[in-house]
């Protein structure tokens, strides 16, 4: 048996890059493998995803996501400012669809005050200042530091960096399971040092022979965007709605791409493979059984009302339906804008079987001789290099 690599990071999206370089930034020393089974890093979530830099004022002040979220979006900027990569700097307002939804507003201004983002309430008026295409019942909120980027732009860059920094990146190898100190490839097993599981979609499968994931499972859920060519340039700002605080989703929303293309989206579809980009056409039998065996549990939730996520969710596969829903934020939006479909994308979000939800946070699992990354949703891609130095440090508590 080979020895792949003192530390061996299985998946190659932003989150498993910026794990490698700072795993090889605190021990120098040592070999940074990252293996990938697709042939570049961009092919899921890392590439797929809105770009958005979200600023960190949605999630509650105790959460990982707050703290790195905000230091997040600092960090990511100036990423890009180092390697060139556009950066639209058009920030964000959540406005109010109802009178019932201003309660949430006041909750989530909040939460940015507590986490320490830049946040301010606004009136009809002023909204009309910020983003005059943006409606909103009163009041509304307004975020200038959230921004948007290319998402494979930035992901390319950072497996560039990662490669000038000694870290080895090895594409179209898959790592079919693990043990205690070796991994199965399919061709061969190697040991490693440490293993480093960011393998998202698949992240359960890795961590559950080791003891780290018996409680949990990834549920697929699948976004969709559209997009409105005509309007290139007159969205100023991302235009958001109110999210519901049951579900880890943000909810139908407009958005201004880093070229000025306006998307509404995304869905929150749960999805029956964890691969199926093309709805029915990608699922595998397996996979589809497994999640099966899972959804009588996810339905009886008394954590979130799955009934009426399934019921509003399936119908967004209709343009129409998703137009319908971006015109309670954006009223001069119409059917006839959106003809482009964007790529779908695969949320790989964690559920937790025994207690019957779906985890809100970040979730990092591991012990002196492995590391899992077991929820690294939204906002990971904005949390991306904070995320990494948490991971880092937290592997360092244990003792390596």
């Amino acid at each position: 048996m080979t020895k792949a690599a003192d530390f061996l990071v299985v998946g190659g999206g932003i989150v498993g890059l910026s794990i490698a370089i700072s795993v090889k930034r605190e021990w120098p020393d040592s070999s940074v493998v990252v293996v990938e089974k697709e042939s570049n890093s961009i092919c899921h979530a890392s590439g797929r995803n809105s770009g958005v830099l979200h600023a960190g004022f949605y999630y509650s002040p105790d959460s990982l996501k707050a703290r790195l979220t905000r230091d997040g979006n600092r960090l990511l900027r100036e990423f890009c400012i180092e390697e060139g990569v556009p950066v639209r700097n058009c920030g964000k307002v959540v406005v109010a669809k109802t009178e019932a939804d201003l309660t949430g507003l006041d909750e989530l201004y909040r939460r940015g005050k507590a986490n320490g983002v830049e946040l301010y309430r606004v009136s009809s008026s002023e909204l009309r200042e910020i983003e005059p295409m943006a409606l909103t019942k009163e009041l509304a909120l307004w975020s200038p530091n959230t921004g948007v980027a290319d998402p494979a732009r930035v992901t390319t860059a950072l497996a560039d960096r990662a490669i000038r920094e000694g870290v080895t990146l090895k594409y179209g190898v898959s790592v079919n399971g693990t043990t205690c100190n070796s991994a199965d490839l399919g061709t061969e097993f190697v040991s490693y040092g440490h293993l480093i599981n960011c393998a998202g979609l698949y992240a359960d499968r890795l961590a559950r022979p080791l003891g780290f994931c018996d409680e949990y499972v990834v549920l697929p859920f699948t976004g969709l965007y559209r997009y409105a060519p005509r309007l290139k340039n007159q969205l100023r700002t991302h235009v958001y709605p109110v999210p519901d605080s049951r579900n880890p989703f943000l909810g139908v929303h407009a958005t201004v791409t880093v070229d000025g293309d306006v998307k509404i989206g995304p869905t929150a579809i749960p999805a029956l493979s964890r691969e199926a980009y093309r709805a029915l056409r990608d699922i595998k039998a397996v996979e589809l059984a497994q999640i099966l065996s899972i959804y009588p549990r996810f339905l009886t939730s008394p954590h979130h009302k799955v009934l009426n996520l399934i019921r509003t969710e399936f119908p967004k596969y209709s343009a129409r339906v998703l137009v319908r829903e971006a015109k309670r934020l954006v009223p001069s939006l119409q059917l006839s804008d959106f003809s482009v479909k964007g790529r779908p994308g695969i949320r790989a979000q964690l559920f937790d079987v025994r207690n019957r939800r779906l985890e809100m946070d970040f979730i990092v699992r591991g012990d002196e001789r492995s590391t899992h990354v077991l929820n690294a949703v939204s906002p990971a891609w904005t949390s991306a290099l904070s995320f990494a130095s948490y991971v880092v440090a937290d592997m360092k508590r244990r003792s390596i």
